[in-house]
């Protein structure tokens, strides 16, 4: 009887480690001596200790998905506020009209530069493809990219 009593304060440390309160531990206690009864019926169990932990364990991890999956409150989704992540109308309308800006900035700057500055800070290519691409010296690239930064930004200062 002393193995009895060893083996569920053994489980009961166990279950209590996993979060299970006081009465959950006994009626999961319960329940594995149970099953390990019913089990005995047809099969010979070699280590029940294994046998009693490991059933417990399995009922623990079973009733907290049960909990889980009961923890869905019908029409708690109606109460939620939902929060649009896309922006604001205005903030919509300022984006445009600064594109718009930047579209009149760039319409004043030389083709070439226009280029070069298209090239380089929306396409992503560097000084050098842009001279093997343009046929330009790296000092033109250097130089086209210069003055276009510099008008450019200027202009969406200005405006």
């Amino acid at each position: 009887m002393d193995e009895v009593r060893l083996l569920v304060l053994k489980l009961r440390r166990l279950l209590r480690s996993r979060g299970r309160s006081i009465d959950d531990t006994e009626d999961l206690i319960q329940e594995a001596f149970l099953r390990l009864q019913v089990y005995c019926r047809d099969k010979d169990v070699a280590q029940t200790e294994a046998f009693l932990v490991r059933t417990a364990l399995n009922l623990s991890i079973d009733q907290h998905r049960r909990a889980t999956v009961a923890a869905v409150v019908p029409g708690a989704l109606d109460r939620l506020q939902l929060i649009d992540p896309s922006p604001s109308p205005d903030v919509v309308c300022a984006a445009q009209e600064r594109l718009q800006h930047m579209r009149l900035g760039l319409a004043n700057l030389s083709p070439r530069q226009r280029e070069v500055f298209l090239l380089n800070r929306v396409e992503g290519y560097s000084f050098v493809q842009i001279a093997q691409q343009l046929r330009l010296s790296m000092s033109m690239v250097e130089k086209h990219a210069a003055k276009a930064i510099l008008a450019m930004t200027n202009w969406m200062e200005e405006h």
